[in-house]
């Protein structure tokens, strides 16, 4: 791969999770401080993402694989998310503000797919090039969270009263707008599949990737992707409500350090996985959940609030050896002809099935576990995410069997 290319792949990155981080961590806060939004409501908010990828192999799999390329359709979908990130900023009410938030969630999250689709296609061994691409979406996440927190301080609790966190959309918006414009710039990546093949309904729904499920291990893989995003949706809606109440300094910055451990184990994820294996890979990004939740359950923010830090730091652990590994092996097991709509189909199974589950769950929780004062009673809402974390940890031990992934150099 040439250096232009990787850096063209980098950037893309880069701008891709600055995005979703820009304004995605904060939604809760925003929503329950700014809007008045209630847990139940805050739970719809985030669901959003979970329906934008369940449409999202539809978008790859009929468009990306058969039709345009997918450079274009990236630059396209991100154009159209910075004009409805910019009216999202302008929003009073929840009702309106959720209209704009689903609609840009369907329009963001086949995005996911699509950078993986065009990174992959540069590739001649994903399982070594890929890591050192993807580390720097990890960076621009940070970046969007420490400048939330240490630069404009929109998260202090007097700029949160004074609803500042809706600048978050407005910085979002102006980052769409260039990922959009760049997006056209970037290496050719065209369809795959030919578009004079005859559709059937897996084809109109860029489902024809679930002839992956012949394979037990990867229907063995599949179901854990979506049972551990269950737990995974926890810490998505609660964790920065959950650190502002119980008094933690600059939340959203130090939560950036998730993603500080996300740039370590990036770069150690092809050693470990090329020595120890995929399955044994999973298997520790699980065990790191449960190990988080329990830690934010049992920790509070007196002190350094080391536990609660040191349960931050885990998701470098629980991002990487689950969903970068599961990028790989799914890349490994598509082939050639349908690599995006495989993508769009694993991008379906977390970010979309899991999640869904998850955020409604997690919304009755906490709203079961809401006190008068608007409290919440924390130690036992974490002990849910981390009994299930658990549970799917059990499953994939028993049933996914140890297989060796081959890359072609």
């Amino acid at each position: 791969m040439k250096n232009k290319v990787r850096a063209q792949l980098c950037f893309m990155m880069f701008l891709e999770f600055f995005i979703w981080g820009a304004w995605f961590v904060t939604l809760g806060t925003f929503l329950g401080n700014n809007l008045k939004a209630t847990d139940s409501e805050i739970a719809l908010a985030f669901s959003t993402q979970s329906w934008g990828a369940i449409i999202a192999p539809f978008v790859i799999g009929i468009i990306a694989d058969r039709y345009f390329n997918a450079e274009r359709i990236l630059g396209a979908l991100h154009l159209f998310g910075a004009v409805l990130m910019y009216f999202m900023c302008q929003s009073t009410a929840f009702d309106g503000f959720y209209i704009l938030v689903l609609a840009y969630m369907i329009l963001y999250m086949p995005t996911l797919a699509l950078v993986n689709s065009v990174s992959f296609n540069q590739m001649k061994n994903p399982a070594k090039e890929f890591s050192m691409v993807r580390v720097f979406g990890t960076v621009g996440w940070i970046i969007a969270g420490v400048s939330i927190s240490y630069i404009f301080s929109w998260d202090q609790e007097g700029n949160i009263e004074r609803g500042l966190l809706k600048n978050t959309f407005l910085m979002t918006s102006i980052a769409s707008l260039i990922l959009g414009l760049f997006s056209f710039t970037l290496p050719k990546t065209p369809p795959k599949a030919s578009s004079s093949e005859k559709l059937g309904i897996k084809e109109l729904l860029g489902l024809d990737s679930l002839s992956l499920f012949k394979d037990k291990n990867f229907l063995i893989f599949f179901i854990s992707s979506v049972l551990i995003c269950i737990p995974l949706a926890f810490y998505y809606q609660n964790a920065n409500p959950f650190l502002v109440e119980v008094g933690m300094d600059n939340p959203t910055g130090k939560m950036t350090l998730g993603q500080g451990s996300e740039i370590i184990f990036m770069l150690l994820l092809p050693y470990f996985f090329t020595k120890f294996g995929f399955k044994k890979t999973i298997l520790v990004a699980m065990a790191a959940w449960v190990i988080r939740y329990l830690l934010f359950a049992f920790g509070d923010a007196e002190g350094l609030g080391l536990s609660l830090i040191v349960g931050i730091a885990l998701h470098g652990i629980c991002y990487d050896f689950f969903f970068v590994s599961g990028q790989i092996y799914t890349d490994s097991k598509a082939g050639d002809k349908f690599k995006s709509s495989a993508q769009g189909l694993i991008t379906l199974a977390t970010y979309g099935v899991g999640m869904l589950i998850g955020f409604w769950i997690a919304g009755k929780i906490s709203t079961a576990y809401l006190l008068e004062d608007g409290k919440h009673v924390w130690e036992t809402i974490w002990m849910y995410p981390a009994g299930f974390a658990l549970a799917v940890f059990i499953l994939f031990a028993i049933f996914f069997k140890t297989e060796k992934i081959e890359y072609q150099s």
